[in-house]
């Protein structure tokens, strides 16, 4: 048998003393590790079990009082704690050590969330980052209308005169026609810059039938592609009012108009217009009223009937609205002519914009203008980014990506931007060609519109890097004269903006706004030189949340770090694990086929397989390794190829190594969950696993000490059993198959009981998967088990001749193992644990009905109805409903097991079926051991001759808290098999939670931080004010009544919240009451959920100096956790587990009784069982059974709450115990007395004060002990006529009983003082007695409750005492 992994135990989360106020400790400000002992520990002397001379001091307890300034006044009145406590005082640094830090337990994510992912309504619709509808510019037409040497009527030019088009002088060639081809040459070789793949035609000078020709052609040729229009009228008359354009007839004598109406004909949608001419306005305006003009068409021709098919245009009027059109200016404006910039100024905005963009800036200089030097020559080249021109360009790229990212909205940047190459280099250059025509009086037009960006900030950071670039060309001309090499200095504008996104993630994100700087992250990927910190940065900002993610993919990130993949640079590997690991958190859907193109998911996969994969100097490679697993998973999830591409490698191997790191169990976490992924639906991986041995390497970690890593495991086994139609119980099925499942169900069994719903919850998934994959078999086990309730019910039914009988099953296979464990889960206090088991018991009882044994199995149903009527009463008296109608057997079943028959002649047996109340409710007691029409005994208290409850609120009554993000399904329909599990997708929630920032609560200036400061601060408040108070307690009367609750149901436990004005109250109805005391104002009430015949027997606050918890335990052996407790609406089930099992039966049950150790986060449970168990918070699993060593139930338990190594137990036959756990659980025991002659009521070990340990019985003694002796310390008898409750203060030295009256006691034997409690009801000639009774923690307030009363009083020990919980 393999042994099981050991590491380090998970650590709860641990809050510093950064938040620490005045250096006062909090009642539970300590910290005791398993590992690494504190310096008082490290020089241990032998355990308690050594010590034999009642004078030794017993320095190996290792105990602390909580409360410093206590210790401070027992020092400085030289009084001595008991146990030899005092001590261990003298370490200043062990002081100042528990000062800071304090553990804070069921916090994690899995209690808060209960294990399940996040609903798809619950999270907000995210933005479709892919580029679905991308499209290209596959054809364009320049048409070029200059006629040069005529100056059109409407245009009146004055010298000087801009003459330049297209770069290019006409007055400098005596042949106009060369220098129009020239122009229409170069024209279209500055389009070719933006776009290489774009056919283009030239048109210069044409008449109406070449446009037409033209544009007809090219729409021809480009099919559904959108086609490029440019449009150059400076030598024709501007644009009409009406929408029409100028061309020329064939002898260039008139200028013939071509309307925009046409215009739309010939080209059709979709279309890129360029209008480059005066007043181009109004071809943008007419453009849009023709658009609208035939969308109104095309809804007439569908209103008529007769129009005919054929008389349809080409285009449907709403084709023309994605159309995108770019104008130079209003309808009402000129273009420019200053001579020193071109006639086409737009146009070269558009198409050279470096160019311009500088010869703008030098005229725009302050400089005298003869010292300006217009005829600039820039080295380089534009796509060479290591060349002054080439980085200026990708300077500008950059720059103009930003502007439009921060000013546009994420669709239209979207369409603009990243569409179409064509169209984003257009509209990055047209918002330089806004900026400077606006200088000149010229307004620029596009369509869509875009808000105006003139002014934008980055455009000084554009002018900075053009200046940087000017300033360095005289030196590089001169170094070339003298033949001498230049260094060029690039500019700063990347490292600059890099470290103003540095600054953006640490001071703003915050926000949640969209960073103008994320652009330019995207452009410095392509330099070597930054890559590195803009890969880290990029990283920081996709740890924000999913929201980060999607705003890097929509600015167009993934087609970079997809190329990344291919880089064999190692020191980026890290990184772009990390980054990866968010993406494919976020829609791996979508990325899986792009990882499968050229092989990309084997950089992951090497990394995972290979001990090199990553840098061997990182602290936490176990974690990157992690996330390649991840990233795996999800590669394969859902996906046959990516399974197929995952088998080849040793990814299956390299998994099975990782599940064996103790050092991350995020490793083994996803280790187990790429496994489950490869093995889905998939049998070659599956007898992969078998070669390997993989199911047994997995059934190791089992035992796992993190829930999550047990709960993988499960998952992973899940998807090994057999999901295939064929039966498992058919001959024809693999017999080693059969054999090897049996044997991983059967390793599973053990985690019915593990302390975590989340590892529950997936044990009963794959039980699921078991029975629908064995379902002859458990049909008929189904049958038999309603045979056995039968026969234990007495049933006088006759078995003979019954032919099912001859079968032989024997119930000592796994599959009744399953069965029970069914039964049993189908109870679980973890809701929706219960109610998936149960759904698996109804399922099978459902096939049941559609077997040949139906009608044999309702012949027992109706055998046995009339046995069950009276556990009818008491399940209706709790909520639920059993119906066993007596009416005749129907007609067979439908053979469909989707939903329960719900007919008015349903069968006997498929009414029960109902769900309302399962099957399961009615078979589940016979697999837990106790009857549910057995009367049941008041727990933890002596016989009550007067045993008349005062309550007249049902059993069971009140709201019934569930778990986070969990509804139960109120329908009749019977849930298909196998149950789904939401393990995974819940585990892929971690990445995409921040991982590299602090936690909120440890932000400050959250709002979580500040709740937290002002919490510590109560405390501290609360401790200095209530101090003092404690030599009250033993002066005065106690007899000032401040409050009185109605209850409305008998109390059976008090317990006061340490800083909050909480008293809860248990009581005899299954219910707990949460009271604002100070108030006597009732907060909440709600069921705790007990099974009919159990009671509340133990209540306790765990992580009182935060946001406490409320615990609760029952006679049945369930320990509860309640988050929110004292809210109605916000009360959640934070955690549920059965913590005893194999209750035994008693006449005198003292249920469940409970300590919790909140320094070491360990719950001891006793009861009604042969030993205390042990339960560990952070693991969530059972540590130790420690043998009682006593046939008498534990009826209290109490212990040291600082080292947590000895605790004390307190039984049924009065004797006493002590417990040393750091020793062998079977010689634990160390210590006995037997003073007490009968039941002990309660055995208590102070906190505070001098840490005295007492104990009472109900005959009315009370010991006071010391662990170093034999024998008590003080005995003195409370009480003539029995005692019923005893409470020792946490601080102050004293402890009340309660008789028939409440006595206050000094810890030396004195009475104090006596209060008798006022009844809300007249008792007549009946016997009263205390029920219970509470002290404060901290406070000098005590609560009493009267039996056969329902009212709660509350009572100050002084009149004038103010609680002040501000």
């Amino acid at each position: 048998m393999v042994e099981p992994l050991s590491p380090r135990p998970p650590s709860p989360p641990v809050y510093s003393s950064s938040i620490h106020i005045n250096g006062t400790i909090t009642p539970h400000g300590y910290v005791i590790t398993n590992n690494e002992p504190s310096p008082v520990e490290a020089s241990k002397e032998p355990s308690l079990r050594s010590i034999s001379t009642p004078t030794l001091a017993l320095d190996s307890i290792d105990g602390l009082q909580n409360d410093p300034d206590d210790a401070a006044i027992k020092y400085r009145d030289r009084e001595a704690l008991r146990h030899g406590f005092e001590d261990v005082y003298n370490s200043e640094y062990y002081m100042s050590l528990l000062a800071q830090n304090f553990y804070i337990y069921f916090d994690d994510k899995r209690h808060l969330t209960a294990g399940n992912p996040k609903s798809a309504d619950s999270s907000s619709t995210l933005p479709d980052w892919r580029m679905r509808d991308r499209q290209k510019t596959a054809s364009a037409a320049i048409v070029v209308c200059l006629n040069l040497g005529v100056d059109p009527p409407d245009v009146v030019r004055t010298e000087p005169w801009a003459r330049l088009e297209a770069w290019v002088d006409p007055n400098e060639f005596n042949d106009a026609k060369k220098a129009l081809e020239l122009i229409g040459k170069n024209l279209q070789s500055q389009y070719e810059s933006l776009s290489m793949r774009t056919r283009y035609k030239q048109s210069l000078d044409p008449n109406v039938e070449e446009t037409k020709r033209l544009c007809i052609g090219l729409r021809r040729g480009a099919k559904d592609e959108r086609l490029l229009f440019h449009y150059n009228g400076h030598g024709v008359p501007r644009p009409t009012p009406s929408g029409e354009i100028w061309v020329f007839n064939k002898g260039y004598t008139q200028y013939i108009p071509v309307s925009v109406m046409d215009l739309q004909t010939w080209l059709g949608a979709p279309c890129l217009f360029v209008y480059d001419c005066h007043a181009a306005g109004n071809i943008v305006a007419n453009f849009n009223r023709f658009v609208r003009q035939r969308m109104e068409d095309d809804k007439m021709r569908q209103n008529d009937d007769s129009t005919e098919s054929g008389s349809h245009p080409a285009f449907p009027g709403s084709a023309y609205k994605e159309c995108i059109q770019l104008a130079a200016c209003q309808g009402n404006e000129t273009l420019p002519s200053n001579p020193d910039l071109p006639m086409d100024l737009f146009t070269s905005c558009l198409t050279t914009p470096i160019e311009i963009a500088v010869r703008w800036f030098i005229l725009q200089s302050p400089l005298p203008r003869s010292s300006k030097n217009l005829s600039f020559n820039i080295p380089g080249r534009l796509a060479d980014r290591r060349t002054p021109l080439g980085e200026l360009n990708w300077i500008f790229t950059a720059i103009t990506d930003t502007i439009a990212w921060s000013q546009l909205e994420a669709p239209l940047f979207k369409k603009l931007f990243r569409q179409d190459l064509m169209v984003a280099a257009l509209f990055r250059n047209f918002l330089l060609a806004e900026r400077i025509m606006r200088v000149h009086n010229c307004h620029p037009v596009s369509e869509p519109k875009l808000p105006p960006t003139f002014n934008h900030p980055m455009w000084e950071s554009w002018d900075l890097a053009v200046d940087q670039c000017l300033s360095q060309l005289p030196l590089m001309e001169a170094a070339e004269e003298q033949g001498q090499p230049y260094e060029y200095k690039h500019s700063t504008f990347f490292e600059e903006q890099l470290t103003a996104f540095d600054i953006w993630l640490k001071y703003g994100s915050k926000s949640r706004r969209r960073p103008e700087q994320l652009p330019v992250v995207l452009q410095v990927l392509l330099s070597q030189v930054h890559r590195l910190r803009a890969l880290v940065l990029l990283s920081r900002f996709l740890d924000l949340g999913p929201w980060a993610v999607y705003l890097a993919l929509s600015i167009g990130i993934f087609p970079y770090v997809l190329k990344l993949l291919q880089s064999p640079a190692q020191e980026l590997r890290p990184v772009l694990v990390f980054i990866w690991a968010r993406i494919m958190s976020v829609d791996y859907r979508n990325i899986q086929q792009e990882l499968l193109k050229d092989n990309s998911c084997s950089y992951f996969i090497q990394i995972l397989t290979s001990k090199e994969g990553l840098m061997t100097d990182l602290d936490n490679v176990g974690e990157h390794h992690a996330m390649c697993a991840f990233i795996i998973a999800l590669f394969c999830r859902g996906n046959k190829a990516a399974q197929r591409a995952c088998m080849g490698p040793d990814v299956l191997q390299a998994c099975l190594h990782h599940i064996q790191d103790p050092n991350s169990a995020l490793l083994r976490q996803w280790a187990c969950l790429c496994i489950s992924q490869l093995w889905e639906t998939n049998p070659e991986a599956k007898w992969m696993g078998v070669r390997e041995d993989a199911p047994a390497k997995l059934a190791v970690l089992l035992d796992d000490p993190v829930p999550e890593v047990r709960t993988a495991v499960l998952v992973a086994l899940s998807t090994f059993l057999e999901s295939s139609e064929l039966d498992g119980g058919s001959a024809g099925y693999n017999e080693d198959m059969v054999t090897r499942e049996a044997q991983i169900v059967f390793a599973t069994l053990k985690l019915t009981g593990d302390g975590s719903g989340m590892v529950r919850k997936e044990i009963v998934v794959l039980f699921s998967r078991f029975v629908k994959h064995y379902a002859s078999k458990f049909i008929v086990i189904a049958y038999r088990q309603l045979e056995t309730d039968k026969n234990k019910r007495g049933s006088s039914g006759s078995r003979v001749g019954n032919p099912v009988i001859s079968i032989d099953f024997p119930h000592s296979t796994i599959f009744v193992g399953v069965w029970k464990a069914l039964l049993v889960l189908s109870t679980d206090p973890f809701v929706e644990v219960g109610d998936m088991a149960a759904a698996v018991v109804d399922f099978t009882f459902v096939l049941l009905l559609n077997s040949p044994l139906a009608r044999l199995a309702e012949q027992l149903v109706r055998s046995r109805s009339s046995l069950v009527k009276a556990s009818n009463a008491s399940l209706t008296s709790s909520g639920s409903e059993l119906n066993y109608p007596l009416s005749a057997v129907s007609s067979p079943p439908s053979p469909s097991p989707q939903r329960v028959p719900s007919s008015g002649s349903s069968s006997v047996l498929e009414l029960t079926l109902r769900r309302s109340v399962s099957i399961a409710n009615s078979l589940r007691n016979l697999a837990l051991g106790y009857n549910e029409d057995a009367p049941s005994t008041e727990p933890n208290l002596p016989p009550n001759p007067n045993g008349v409850s005062v309550s007249t609120i049902p059993y069971g009554t009140g709201k019934h808290p569930t778990t986070a993000r969990y509804s139960r399904n109120d329908t009749e329909e019977i849930v298909k098999l196998p149950l789904e599990s939401g393990f995974f997708d819940w585990s892929c929630e971690y990445f995409q939670e921040p991982q590299m920032s602090q936690a909120e609560m440890d932000e400050p200036g959250s709002v979580d931080y500040n709740q937290r400061l002002w919490r510590r601060t109560r405390n501290e408040k609360t401790l200095a004010y209530t101090q003092p108070q404690k030599d009250l307690a033993i002066k005065t009367s106690w007899n000032y009544q401040i409050g009185f609750l109605n209850n409305m149901t008998q109390a059976t436990k008090l317990v006061f919240a340490q800083f909050e004005p909480h008293l809860v109250v248990a009581d005899d109805r299954d219910g707990v009451t949460v009271w604002h005391w100070p108030e006597n104002r009732k907060l909440n009430r709600f069921c705790n959920m007990n099974p009919p015949g159990t009671k509340i027997t133990e209540a306790k606050l765990i992580n009182e100096d935060d946001v406490p918890l409320l615990m609760t335990g029952a006679g049945d052996g369930v320990i509860r956790l309640y988050r929110n407790y004292e809210s109605g609406k916000k009360i959640e089930l934070a955690c549920a587990w059965r913590a005893l099992t194999d209750m035994l039966p008693s006449n005198r049950s003292s249920g469940l009784v409970a300590d919790w150790q909140q320094g070491r986060g360990t719950m001891l449970v006793g009861g009604d069982v042969k030993v205390i168990r042990l339960w560990d918070a952070p693991r969530e699993l059972c540590m130790a059974d420690i043998p009682a060593r006593s046939g008498s139930p534990v009826t209290s338990l109490t212990s040291d709450q600082v080292a947590g190594h000895i605790f004390i137990a307190g039984f049924g036959d009065g004797a006493l115990r002590v417990y040393d756990r750091r020793i062998d659980p079977r010689e634990a025991m160390v210590k006995v007395w037997k003073y007490h002659k009968s039941w002990v009521i309660n055995v208590h070990m102070q906190r505070g004060g001098a840490r005295e340990l007492a104990s009472g019985s109900v005959d009315g003694k009370i010991h006071l002990w010391d662990l170093r002796s034999d024998e008590p310390v003080t005995t003195f008898q409370a009480h003539e006529r029995g005692m019923r409750a005893m409470y020792v203060h946490e601080h102050a030295p004293i402890l009340a009983t309660g008789g028939q009256v409440v006595k206050i006691w000094k810890l030396t034997g004195e009475n104090t003082a006596t209060v008798k409690t006022n009844s809300g009801y007249i008792m007549g000639n009946r016997m009263q007695h205390i029920s219970a009774v509470a002290f404060h923690p901290h406070r000098m307030v005590m609560s009493v409750n009267n039996s056969h009363d329902s009212h709660i009083g509350v009572y100050n020990c002084t009149a004038n005492l103010v609680h002040d919980f501000s």
